[in-house]
């Protein structure tokens, strides 16, 4: 009699089959996903050069979110005509002292300023005046209008152009008004769709702006001369430095319409104000954040007041802690902080300017200690690369 065999209890029989991969290249899709998605920039990008089939799962996910600030350096002006120097150089703090070069861009874009950021794009001033918008990493370009124009809703202003480092603007009547220069400027890019929208201002005259199908620039109404402006949810937050007054614009229609205007209370005590800002919370609350250089010991620090919560009702309110949140001073923004992954909770990143445009160190301001400390700081031997640099958080697309 011939005796039945019994299931191994210990067999994957039944369960399907699973292969041991033969080499690295055979691990599963969903395996190496997993592993990519928890790596930093710079190892996402040397795993996904390990082969074929590392590089084609690299397609379907991002490095992890990036919670720390890069620094990016521009071409020195001396070396901008070398067919070598039209790249960018990145500083990853995370990845220690290392340094990351980009593609070789264009002599354009070697001779042009960068004059404002948003995630990983540049809001660029070419030699002409004229701006674009450009990404980091994937070099997409987004031209804008030309600052020399007609703009539209200007009714008492026919032409704008730029001569000499200034703009020189011409009325209906045939008058020119020289001596405005480019100030404050902000914008933003949806990664999917490129939707932008575009701010900047002529001081003291007015502020302009470009959405995507624009083929001008049109004007906001009245006359406002932004100290600083920060752009959220389809709405401009700005401060201006005429009465030091904070006004809201939702952007979400056709026409521009004021949702808040309020006037703020200003501080009496006995301090160097180095400039005020706006910065949206997470939760919506609109705060006045006065930059303050202390003389007799040479320190920074902050005041804080609470100028209108998420229902754009006014308060007054000066606040001492922003709890399990931390502030993004040169974004506008406040980011949840995890002490683990990045930020620590409750305080002020901001960068050192107390010496003109010196962008090289990234300080943070703890609310609950009162301390300043550099958050990391990276020497280049050149002083006038660095005066053109700027410090961004990157953001990564699929590619």
């Amino acid at each position: 009699m011939e005796m039945e065999e019994k299931p191994n209890p210990n067999s994957h029989e039944g369960l399907g089959r699973i292969d041991t991969p033969k080499s690295w290249s055979d691990l599963p899709p969903d395996l190496l996903n997993s592993v990519f998605e928890r790596l930093s920039f710079a190892n996402f990008q040397r795993a996904k050069s390990v082969c074929t089939s590392w590089h084609s799962a690299s397609r379907q996910c991002v490095p992890k979110s990036i919670q720390i600030h890069w620094l990016v350096l521009f071409p020195e002006d001396d070396d901008s005509s070398s067919n070598n120097n039209h790249s960018c150089t990145f500083f990853d703090p995370e990845d220690k002292d290392k340094l990351y070069r980009t593609q070789d861009l264009d002599l354009e874009f070697a001779k042009s300023v960068c004059i404002a950021t948003y995630r990983s794009w540049l809001l660029m001033q070419d030699p002409l005046y004229d701006l674009y918008i450009v990404n980091l990493f994937t070099h997409e370009r987004i031209n804008l209008p030309p600052t020399e124009s007609e703009p539209r809703t200007i009714t008492e202003m026919k032409r704008i152009r730029a001569l000499d480092a200034q703009f020189r603007v011409t009325s209906h009547n045939g008058k020119e008004h020289r001596g405005f220069s480019m100030r404050r400027s902000v914008f933003w890019v949806d990664e999917k769709t490129k939707d932008y929208v575009v701010f900047w201002g002529l001081r003291s005259l007015c502020v302009v702006y470009s959405k995507k199908g624009d083929t001008s620039w049109n004007r906001i109404p009245g006359t406002l001369r932004p100290c600083n402006m920060v752009y959220k949810d389809s709405k401009l937050y700005m401060i201006t430095s005429f009465y030091g007054s904070v006004i809201i614009f939702d952007f979400s229609g056709e026409i521009p319409q004021i949702m808040f205007n309020r006037r703020l209370a200003l501080t009496t005590e006995r301090y160097s104000i180095f400039r005020s800002s706006l910065v949206v919370t997470v939760t919506g609350d609109v705060l006045a954040v006065e930059k303050i250089w202390i003389r007799s010991s040479g320190t920074w620090s902050f005041r804080v007041v609470k100028v209108c919560s998420p229902g754009f009702e006014e308060e007054h309110e000066v606040i001492h802690s922003l709890g399990d949140e931390s502030m993004l001073l040169d974004q506008g923004i406040t980011v949840l902080a995890d002490d683990n992954d990045g930020f620590i909770r409750n305080s002020i990143y901001f960068s050192d300017s107390s010496s003109g445009e010196n962008t090289e160190k990234i300080l943070l301001f703890n609310l609950e200690t009162g301390k300043t400390e550099p958050v990391h700081t990276f020497h280049c031997s050149s002083s006038a690369q660095f005066s053109r640099a700027r410090w961004f958080l990157p953001s990564f697309t699929r590619t």
